[in-house]
């Protein structure tokens, strides 16, 4: 319990002083600016629109539940609970959100990037496999560099904003691990749902170009039914 809390505490402190220095999303204007609901908002915005702050109350400022494991019974093994703006209005032009993240034993958060936002991790439990990967160099002749470590209870990761990149549970025991963002929405893409899963499909020609491959291998994995996890 005391790994626990010391944990929490290093992740979150960690990244309330970098969203001082750098955050994806712009500084608030006000001391606070509570989201309304998309479906109650009378124009769009790049973010959400205030809700009156004589209307706002202290429920716009909490989320309770994090404390709960995820349902990880999926192929991929894992499962990502966010907290952003969607879930707490009151996190509405603070540029920051979390994560908690449940995986089974061989669980995968599989290759994704978040657009707007560098990811600072802390395990909690179990032994995570960790990694990213750098954008393409300006050499042409050289390849992306990728940056992997094996995480234990207490560890902390950065994944820079923008990269792919990844955790896979390589214990035997299932693990959990928290994460804080530096937007309030940052975004998910996760690579092979999007390249194999989008809508309408991308045309085989393409990836089968992309990826040298031939088409009856893009067939196949268009075919499949890819998860999402959070």
């Amino acid at each position: 319990m005391k790994m626990t809390l010391v944990s929490l505490t290093v992740v979150f402190v960690l990244a309330y002083f970098a969203t001082l220095g750098y955050a994806s999303d712009p500084s608030p204007l006000q001391d606070f600016c509570v989201a309304v609901k998309d479906a109650d908002a009378a124009v769009f915005v790049n973010g959400k629109i205030c809700k009156n702050p004589d209307l706002v109350v202290a429920e716009d400022f909490i989320y309770r539940g994090l404390n709960k494991p995820g349902n990880t019974s999926n192929p991929i093994g894992s499962r990502v609970t966010p907290v952003n703006v969607n879930q707490l209005p009151g996190l509405n032009t603070l540029g920051i959100s979390a994560v908690r993240i449940d995986y089974a034993p061989n669980g995968l958060n599989p290759p994704h990037t978040h657009p707007r936002a560098t990811e600072i991790l802390v395990v909690l439990e179990g032994t995570l496999y960790v990694g990213f990967v750098t954008s393409n160099p300006a050499n042409p002749a050289i390849k992306n560099k990728l940056f992997t470590k094996y995480l234990y209870p207490g560890d902390v990761f950065v994944f820079p904003e923008g990269l792919i990149h990844f955790q896979f549970n390589v214990g035997k025991t299932n693990a959990v691990a928290f994460a804080a963002l530096s937007s309030q929405n940052p975004g998910v893409i996760t690579v092979a749902n999007a390249v194999f899963g989008s809508d309408p499909p991308i045309n085989p020609a393409v990836l089968t170009k992309a990826f040298q491959v031939e088409k009856n291998v893009i067939d196949y994995l268009q075919a499949q039914f890819w998860w999402n996890i959070d």
